[in-house]
């Protein structure tokens, strides 16, 4: 049986706590758990201990962000000798055979070398939904996957290929992380799927999307909760940094001085000054955002320490 290691990063997670945790005690395939606490005020690192023993606890001084809470988890696991590391929101749980319906998908999977990410179906909160960015990301690959015909004839396949799906479940098989590596450290919170979702389709593995297991996301349902004003800046440094776009920076620059120009033309100043203040920003780290560059195009754990 394979070595399975759940990562949680937790800040103030006592309102799932009991469930998230609960439930990977019922797993139908036993799995360990590290959580990387990013500074809780709310007791969850003394409720982890007390009532989940079995729980390897990470306890970090300072709140480390999603990524790189995440790759701490990763080299822990990957140090202890896991073969898949399932990558877990605070605010989610599991089924009994969720991690047992995936496995069964990659063990038939006819090239298991090209699988980056596996996901399973995310819910929500209420269990009666698709959760809404799911929703999203399948309408978004409907040419692809035509998995929504599928639906509806009910003739479902055992696994879809998707562009992206949210890192609040990512099952990584080990190859994965030993050639895309982990999370890149530039990015604190927004930003970090998307950028490694760009690395996975650029060293050509696929993101498998498994409609018989399912997870539960107890996120808000609402695609306008993203803080896009934050988004829309961090989406610059990703396409800045992204291996599939050779000349990702120079385009972004040149896309910021466009906007700085038409705003200024059009006499809207305070949109005119924040696009400049971003272009002054991404001229200042323009070295940085072509060092990391050149680090994701290279095959291997890049942003990890695996030794």
């Amino acid at each position: 049986m394979p070595e399975i290691h759940i990562i949680i990063v937790t800040y103030n997670a006592m309102k799932w706590a009991e469930r998230c945790f609960t439930s990977l005690r019922k797993s139908s395939v036993s799995v360990k758990c590290i959580v990387i606490d990013n500074g809780s005020l709310d007791g969850t690192q003394e409720y982890i201990k007390t009532h989940f023993p079995e729980v390897e606890l990470i306890q970090s001084d300072i709140n480390l962000g999603f990524g790189k809470a995440n790759n701490i988890g990763i080299e822990s696991a990957y140090k202890n000798g896991a073969d898949f590391f399932y990558l877990m929101n605070q605010d989610a749980w599991l089924y009994e055979d969720s991690i047992e319906k995936m496995l069964e998908v990659y063990q038939i999977y006819p090239n298991q070398e090209e699988i980056g990410i596996i996901s399973p179906m995310h819910i929500d909160g209420s269990e009666k939904y698709l959760d809404i960015f799911l929703d999203q990301y399948i309408a978004k690959n409907y040419e692809k996957t035509r998995m929504i015909s599928d639906l509806y004839f009910q003739t479902l396949k055992p696994w879809y290929e998707i562009h992206f799906i949210n890192a609040a479940h990512w099952l990584l098989p080990r190859k994965t992380v030993e050639s895309v590596g982990g999370f890149n450290p530039y990015f604190f919170h927004y930003g970090e799927d998307d950028e490694y979702v760009n690395r996975i389709h650029f060293h050509k593995k696929k993101i498998i999307l498994v409609p018989a297991s399912k997870v539960v996301h107890d996120g808000v349902q609402l695609l306008h909760k993203i803080d896009f004003t934050k988004y829309e800046d961090v989406r610059i440094e990703i396409n800045a940094m992204n291996p599939n776009l050779p000349n990702g920076l120079q385009l972004e620059k040149k896309h910021l001085q466009l906007g700085i120009l038409k705003n200024l033309l059009k006499g809207n100043l305070s949109h005119y000054k924040k696009l400049l203040e971003k272009y002054k920003k991404i001229s200042s780290d323009s070295t940085k955002l072509r060092g990391f560059r050149n680090q994701v195009i290279q095959k291997g754990p890049v942003f990890l320490n695996l030794s």
